[in-house]
C-alpha cells in the first residue's frame, strides 16, 4: 500500500483507526480526578467561586493528545516506510548477476553492492536461485547457482580490485552455466568502461537462453586517471585521461609525494570542453623532482589515480669528458656530440669548465654525478686517477669509449673492465683481409638481452680485448666474429663499462643508430640509487617480489596473497597475479602501473540484445522505516499525558502521594488494550519477544564456538563460514556435536557460554572500548580462551621482527590493556600437538606463523600469575595463519578461499589444527599427565 511515498508493510492494522471515535467518546467521559485540597475551609471558600472543581468531562486538549497517542500507535504497528524502494521486476526462473569489480568500480563500490543486494533480496522473495559472477576475479571462481543467503555472503565478501576486468573468460563460464538453466534473468552491473574483448564477450553471453536483460551502469564515467609521467629537463610533466562521454570543462589537482607520503608539489590541470586528455607541469629543481615517489589526483579514489615511480622516472646527473680540443669547432666530429643527443632527454649533462684532467675530473666528481662518460681518454694523471677510482668504488658508473689515445695507453686494470691489446684492429679496406663486422645477438646474461641487435650497424675498427677466462662473463655485446663490442665489470660498489669503438661515427656507425641511445640509457640506469635489485633481476632472469601494491581505492598497501613475482624485464599486463605497484625490495624497486601512455578510457556501449532490456542507474536503498520514530513519538505523548494528569490532580504541587487518578487509569487502560490487540496482528513483534532465559538455555544446550563480530561484513562472513566448516569436520571425525557458530559482541553479549572465542583482528574495525576489553579479561580469568588471528603471515609476524602490519599493531593495542601471561610458540611436547592428531605445525590459509600459547615455564602454580589457566588450558592463543579462511566452506561444502600455497593437504592440516584446539579446550591437559603411565602398563601386563 503506497500513499504519497509512504508504504505500510501491514496495512490491515490501519483499520484500527476506525476505533478512534470510540476512544474519543471513552476519553471524553472519563475526566481527570479533581484536585484535592487540604482543610482549612477558608481556603476552600476563597477558591470555590473562581473555578469549577469537578469537571464532568476531559478537557479538549487532553482528549486530542490521547487520540494522537492512539493514532501514532496504530500507524507504527502498520509498519510505515517512507520513500520505499521499487522492486526490480525479474521475469526469469533464475537470476544471474554480473558485477564488474575492476578498478573503475572502486569509487562507488558501496552503491554497486547495495544495488546487487536489492536484486538478491528480490530474488529471495521469489525463491529464485542466484548466479554471481565477478569480472575481476580468477577464472576458477565459483559462480553458482546459490541460494539468496549464500549469494549475499559472497557479495559481502567481494571487493573492488585494482585491475581491469576480464569479461571474456567470465562470460564464457556464465554462458555455459545458463545453457543448463534456460530462462534466467541476466543483470549486468557494469562499471561503464569498455575493454577490447567486449564485443565477442557479450555475443557469447547473450547467445545463452536468457529471459531478459537488466542493464545497470553509471550515468557517465566521470573518473580521471593518470596514464603518463615524464621527468623533463626543466619540469615534471603529468598527463591525465578521462572518458570521452565526460565532455564538460573540468579542473583537477595532481600532486607528487615522497617516499614518506609528504606532498612535495602540485599542479592544476584543466580539461577543456570535449577534451579527453590534459597535461600539467610541476616546475621544481631536479633534486626535488628526484624525490618524487608517487603521483596522485586529488579527490579520485581509484587505482588509476595513483602512479608509482621508480628510478626510470628520475633524472641523473651525467658528467661528460673529452680531450679533443676541436669539439666546438666541428660539432658533428666531436666525440661527445652523439652522446649529448642520446642522453639529453633522460639526464642532466655536466661538463667541466677546464680542459686539464687534473681539474676536470675533480670538478665533475664534486657535483656528484651518477655516471661519468669519458670519450677516448688515455692515460690519467695520478691525482685524477685516484679520485676517479675512489668515486667508482663508492658506487659511481664509469663509461669509457675507445679511440687512438686509449689504444696507445697502458692497461689500467682498475678503470677498464678487460685488459686491452696495444693498438686497434682495422676491419675492411685495401690493407685488411677481413670485412666490416655486424653486431650479433646480445648475450642472455648481459643488460642488453631484451634489446634487438641492429642489423644495419657495422664496425670497421675496434680495440681488441686480451683473451681471459672471464672475458665471456664481462662481454655485453659481440660482433659476428665473437670479438667484444661492449664489456663491463664491477669495481667495488660501482661499475666500469667500455665501448670498444669511438663515440663518433669514425670507427663504426653505431653512434648514429637508435640502438646507441637504448644502450646508453640502459647503462645510465645502472647508476640509480635503488637499481641493484632490478639490475640483478635483469642480469639473471629472475623475478621481482611484490613490495608495495596499489589498492583499488588508490593507496599503497602491503601485497596480498594473490600477488606473484614480476619479471624484471618485459612488460607483463596488469592482472590479479601482477597487480599495479612496486616490485623488488629495499635495495631497488620496479614500478608496474595500471595505465600506459597510449591507454584511453572508452565508455562501455550497451550491446544489441535479442531479449527485452531494462535500463537502470546505480542507486542505494533510500527507504526509511518510520516504525521506530512513531513509537518514540507515542512514548513522548504518553509522558506528556502523565504529566498533564498529575498537574491537573495537584500531584506536582503536593509532596504527599495522592490516590491514583481514575480517569488516567481508564485512559491508559484503553490505549494499552488497543495496542495489545494490534500487536497480536503484527507477527513480526511476536517473533522478537524471545525471553532471555530461552536464549541462555539454547546457548548452553550444545557446545558452540563463538567468533567476535568485527563490523566488517566480509571478515564476519568468513569467520562464520570457517567455524561452520570446522563444525562439519568435528562431526565427521570426532564424537563432538557442536552447535551453530555464535556471533558475539564482546561489549554486550554474555561470553561465559562459549569455551572458545575466535577473534579475527581487523585493522579497519573500531578499537574495542575499555569496558569490552575488561569483559574479555574477565572471561579469560574465568577459564575461557580467546584465539586471536591477525591473518597477516605474509606481512609480518607477531614476534615483532621487522615491520609491523596494521593487524599486528591493532592486536598489540588490544593486548596492552589485558592481563596477558608470558607467551611462547607451541613447543614440541605441548598437549596441542597430540590432543587428537599428532601435529608438528599449525597451518591455516597460510603456513609459517607459529601458534602462540601461554609459556609453560613451571609458573602455572604461582598465585601472582596475571591470568591463571584452567585445567592446564592456555587462556590465549595467537596466530597469523588465517585459520577461519582455511576452514571456510559454502552451502555445498566446497572451500571458499584458496590456501597459500595451493596445497590440498594444508587445508586438511588446518582442520586438524582446529580439532586439536577444540579437544584441548574441552579436555584440558589430560594427555600431558604421564605420571600414571608405568603403573597402568604394569597392570595391563605390558
Amino acid at each position: 500500500m503506497n500513499i504519497l511515498g509512504l508504504t505500510f508493510s501491514t496495512p490491515m492494522v490501519l483499520w484500527g483507526l476506525i476505533a478512534l471515535p470510540a476512544i474519543w467518546w471513552l476519553l471524553r467521559l472519563t475526566p481527570p480526578r479533581p484536585q484535592s485540597e487540604t482543610f482549612p475551609p477558608l481556603r476552600i471558600l476563597a477558591t470555590v467561586l473562581k473555578r469549577e472543581e469537578t469537571p464532568h468531562k476531559s478537557p479538549w486538549w487532553l482528549t486530542l493528545l490521547r487520540l494522537a497517542l492512539a493514532a501514532l500507535l496504530i500507524l507504527a504497528l502498520a509498519g510505515p516506510v517512507f520513500n520505499p524502494r521499487e522492486k526490480i521486476a525479474v521475469s526469469g526462473n533464475a537470476l544471474a548477476i554480473v558485477l564488474d569489480n575492476g578498478w573503475a568500480s572502486a569509487a562507488d563500490w558501496e552503491r554497486r553492492v547495495s544495488t546487487a543486494e536489492r536484486l538478491i533480496s528480490d530474488a529471495a522473495d521469489n525463491d529464485l536461485p542466484v548466479y554471481l559472477l565477478l569480472t575481476a576475479e580468477l577464472p576458477s571462481q565459483d559462480i553458482g547457482p546459490f541460494n539468496a543467503a549464500t549469494a549475499r555472503e559472497r557479495l559481502n565478501a567481494a571487493e573492488a580490485r585494482p585491475v581491469p576486468v576480464d569479461r571474456l573468460s567470465g562470460f564464457a563460464r556464465l554462458a555455459e552455466a545458463l545453457n543448463d538453466a534456460p530462462g534466467a534473468s541476466l543483470a549486468m552491473l557494469a562499471d561503464g568502461l569498455a575493454t577490447g574483448d567486449d564485443e565477442s564477450a557479450f555475443d557469447e553471453l547473450l547467445a545463452a537462453p536468457v529471459a531478459d536483460l537488466l542493464w545497470i551502469e553509471p550515468q557517465r564515467m566521470n573518473a580521471v586517471a593518470m596514464h603518463a609521467a615524464n621527468n623533463q629537463p626543466d619540469s615534471f610533466r603529468v598527463e591525465l585521461v578521462r572518458s570521452s562521454d565526460d565532455s564538460a570543462p573540468r579542473q583537477v589537482t595532481a600532486y607528487a609525494s615522497d617516499e614518506k607520503g609528504r606532498r612535495i608539489a602540485e599542479t592544476a590541470i584543466t580539461f577543456g570542453p570535449g577534451e579527453e586528455t590534459a597535461s600539467g607541469e610541476m616546475r621544481l629543481p631536479f633534486e626535488l623532482r628526484n624525490d618524487f615517489a608517487t603521483l596522485a589526483i586529488e579527490g579520485e579514489n581509484h587505482a588509476g589515480a595513483l602512479r608509482v615511480l621508480d628510478e626510470n622516472a628520475r633524472r641523473r646527473r651525467i658528467g661528460l669528458l673529452s680531450q679533443n680540443e676541436g669539439d666546438r669547432a666541428q660539432p658533428l666530429l666531436s666525440p661527445l656530440y652523439y652522446i649529448r643527443r642520446a642522453l639529453a632527454p633522460y639526464a642532466d649533462l655536466l661538463e667541466p669548465s677546464a680542459p686539464e684532467l687534473t681539474k676536470a675530473i675533480p670538478e665533475l666528481i664534486e657535483q656528484k654525478p651518477a655516471a661519468i662518460i669519458m670519450a677516448d681518454v688515455g692515460t690519467l694523471p695520478d691525482s685524477a686517477r685516484d679520485a676517479l677510482v675512489e668515486w667508482v668504488n663508492a658506487g659511481g658508473t664509469l663509461v669509457r669509449f675507445a679511440g687512438p689515445r686509449l689504444a696507445a695507453a697502458e692497461n689500467d686494470e682498475t678503470l677498464l673492465p678487460v685488459a686491452l691489446r696495444v693498438g686497434e684492429r682495422s676491419l675492411g679496406g685495401a690493407l685488411s683481409w677481413s670485412e666490416p663486422q655486424p653486431v650479433s645477438e646480445y648475450p642472455a646474461s648481459g643488460p642488453f638481452s631484451d634489446l634487438t641487435p641492429p642489423r644495419d650497424v657495422v664496425v670497421r675498427r675496434q680495440v681488441l680485448a686480451q683473451p681471459s677466462p672471464d672475458i665471456v662473463e664481462r662481454t655485453w655485446a659481440n660482433l659476428a666474429d665473437g670479438t667484444p663490442l661492449v664489456t663491463g665489470a664491477e669495481r667495488g660498489d660501482g661499475r666500469v663499462v667500455l665501448f670498444h669503438v669511438t663515440p663518433e661515427a669514425t670507427w663504426s656507425n653505431l653512434p648514429i643508430s637508435g640502438s646507441f641511445v637504448e644502450m646508453l640509457r640502459r647503462i645510465v640506469q645502472f647508476s640509480r640509487n635503488q637499481g641493484a635489485a632490478t639490475r640483478e633481476g635483469e642480469d639473471s632472469g629472475q623475478r621481482l617480489a611484490p613490495y608495495r601494491m596499489i589498492s583499488a581505492g588508490g593507496s599503497l598497501v602491503p601485497p596480498g596473497p594473490q600477488a606473484e613475482p614480476l619479471p624484471a624485464s618485459g612488460s607483463p599486463t596488469v592482472n590479479l597475479q601482477h597487480p599495479p605497484g612496486l616490485y623488488g625490495g629495499e635495495e631497488g624497486v620496479l614500478a608496474h602501473n595500471l595505465l600506459e601512455a597510449d591507454d584511453a578510457l572508452v565508455p562501455l556501449a550497451r550491446p544489441e540484445s535479442p531479449v527485452p532490456v531494462t535500463a537502470m542507474d546505480y542507486a542505494e536503498d533510500s527507504s526509511v522505516e518510520l516504525k521506530g520514530p512513531l513509537l518514540l513519538a507515542a512514548i513522548i505523548l504518553l509522558a506528556l499525558d502523565t504529566l498533564a494528569v498529575l498537574w491537573m490532580g495537584g500531584r506536582l504541587k503536593s509532596r504527599r502521594l495522592a490516590p491514583r487518578n481514575t480517569g488516567a487509569a481508564i485512559s491508559l487502560l484503553a490505549v494499552v488494550t488497543l495496542a495489545a490487540g494490534l500487536v497480536a496482528a503484527d507477527h513480526s513483534l511476536a517473533q522478537d519477544a524471545a525471553p532471555d532465559d530461552a536464549a541462555a538455555i539454547e546457548a548452553v544446550s550444545k557446545t558452540r564456538i563463538a567468533y567476535v563480530k568485527t563490523g566488517v561484513a566480509a571478515t564476519d562472513a568468513v569467520s562464520r563460514a570457517g567455524i561452520a566448516g570446522l563444525n562439519r569436520f568435528l562431526l565427521d571425525k570426532t564424537a563432538l556435536e557442536p552447535g551453530e557458530p555464535a556471533a558475539v559482541d564482546i561489549a554486550e553479549d554474555e561470553l561465559s557460554f562459549y569455551p572458545l572465542i575466535y577473534w579475527p583482528i581487523e585493522a579497519d574495525a573500531p578499537m574495542p572500548s575499555e569496558e569490552a576489553i575488561a569483559r574479555i579479561d574477565a572471561y579469560m580469568q574465568e577459564g575461557g580462551t580467546v584465539l586471536f588471528d591477525t591473518r597477516d603471515q605474509y606481512s609480518n609476524d607477531f614476534s615483532g621482527q621487522g615491520s609491523v602490519s596494521p593487524p599486528t599493531q591493532r592486536l598489540r593495542d588490544i593486548l596492552s590493556s589485558l592481563n596477558v601471561p608470558p607467551l611462547e610458540p607451541v613447543p614440541e611436547d605441548h598437549v596441542l600437538s597430540k590432543s587428537f592428531y599428532i601435529l608438528n605445525e599449525f597451518p591455516g590459509r597460510y603456513r609459517g606463523s607459529p601458534l602462540w600459547v601461554e609459556a609453560a615455564a613451571g609458573a602455572s602454580e604461582r598465585s601472582d600469575r596475571p591470568v591463571r589457566t584452567g585445567d592446564g588450558v592456555s587462556p590465549i592463543m595467537i596466530t597469523g595463519n588465517d585459520l577461519a579462511g582455511a576452514w571456510a566452506i559454502d552451502e555445498t561444502g566446497a572451500a571458499l578461499l584458496p590456501t597459500v600455497p595451493s596445497d590440498p593437504m594444508q587445508r586438511t592440516y588446518a582442520l586438524r589444527t582446529g580439532v586439536n584446539i577444540m579437544m584441548y579446550m574441552l579436555t584440558g591437559n589430560y594427555k600431558a599427565d604421564q605420571v600414571h603411565v608405568p603403573v597402568l602398563l604394569e597392570r595391563l601386563g605390558q
